[in-house]
């Protein structure tokens, strides 16, 4: 199973965009997407869920910073596999099955970066 993290602070517009890009990515794909708002003030936590019912979206009363969020998001993650996703990312619609497919060929990788 997979586990998408994605940090959001104040840029509700370019985590809607990387949102929709990794939904079709993942089609096909077991696994789940964890947003962890970092207490932004831009109506994120207002817009985003009603937008993405399917993603979990971890509300932050404070700002964590980057780190500290996606720790908070991958104590609760489901998946085997883990991908931490900057919010301004768009991907392509395969790269997700293609890289999955890769960890699965080589059993020794522990870790790779998508470029």
């Amino acid at each position: 199973m997979l586990s998408v993290i994605i940090v959001n602070y104040n840029v509700r517009y370019f985590t809607a965009l990387c949102l929709h890009s990794v939904q079709r990515a993942m089609r096909g794909i077991e696994g789940e997407i964890l947003v962890v708002d970092n207490h932004s003030s831009d109506g994120s936590m207002e817009l985003l869920p009603r937008i993405f019912p399917g993603v979990t979206f971890i509300a932050s009363d404070q700002n964590l910073g980057f780190a500290k969020a996606n720790n908070l998001a991958l104590r609760q993650a489901a998946g085997s596999v883990i991908l931490f996703l900057n919010p301004d990312t768009v991907i392509p619609e395969d790269v997700l099955s293609r890289t999955l497919a890769l960890l699965e060929a080589n059993g020794q990788t522990g870790a790779l970066g998508i470029r």
